[in-house]
């Protein structure tokens, strides 16, 4: 991962927008799961919104362990939390936030045909062309790369993005200006005071 390169933050009315049309793609196709899968930590909140919207109540997750803060990657994808409960002869949608180069996906849904579903569909709020993992259902495809920020990470990965900085920034209003000079990310000076006072911030 080169130490520059460009993010998108998205907003928590983005990520309802996304599941809202994820749950309707889902739904027009005609699969009618038994039981919605997350991937944890990133699958948990678009696993619940797709759940409301298309009114399932069996939810469970795994935990994959891949991607840290800050776009810093493992060498490879483990399974830090397997799947606990039978899934024998039932119809599995899995879910995530991201299919970026695919590893998260292909080591999920090797775990979850162990456990001899009947069926096994993947659904994730953005598709990135460059992944090795084809998707069945996605809201949105992302063409150029970049590093997607998600509500629920983005005090880690600002945090993350601050530390690496060399140098050092003198200031909040220096860390301001790097962040928009070599990730494109555009905070204001309040919203990183919040972040960076947070326990993760210290």
């Amino acid at each position: 991962m080169p130490t520059n390169f460009p993010c998108e933050l998205i907003s928590w009315n983005e990520v309802h927008r996304l599941c809202r049309r994820l749950s309707k793609i889902i739904h027009h196709s005609g699969y009618i799961p038994d039981v919605v899968i997350a991937i944890g930590r990133g699958g948990y909140i678009p696993a619940r919104l797709v759940c409301d919207y298309l009114d399932i109540m069996a939810l469970t997750s795994i935990k994959i362990d891949h991607y840290l803060s800050g776009s810093e990657k493992q060498r490879e994808a483990i399974i830090r939390y397997p799947l606990c409960i039978d899934i024998s002869n039932l119809n599995v949608l899995l879910i995530d936030d991201v299919n970026d180069s695919g590893a998260t996906l292909q080591l999920a849904v090797d775990h979850i045909r162990s456990f001899q579903p009947k069926a096994i569909r993947t659904s994730v709020m953005h598709n990135k062309q460059v992944t090795h993992y084809p998707v069945d259902y996605f809201a949105r495809r992302i063409i150029k790369w970049r590093w997607i920020i998600y509500p629920w990470a983005l005090h880690e990965d600002i945090n993350a993005f601050i530390k690496r900085l060399s140098p050092p920034p003198m200031n909040l209003a220096e860390a301001r200006k790097n962040l928009v000079d070599i990730y494109g990310i555009d905070l204001s000076l309040r919203k990183l005071r919040e972040i960076t006072s947070c326990p993760t911030g210290n």
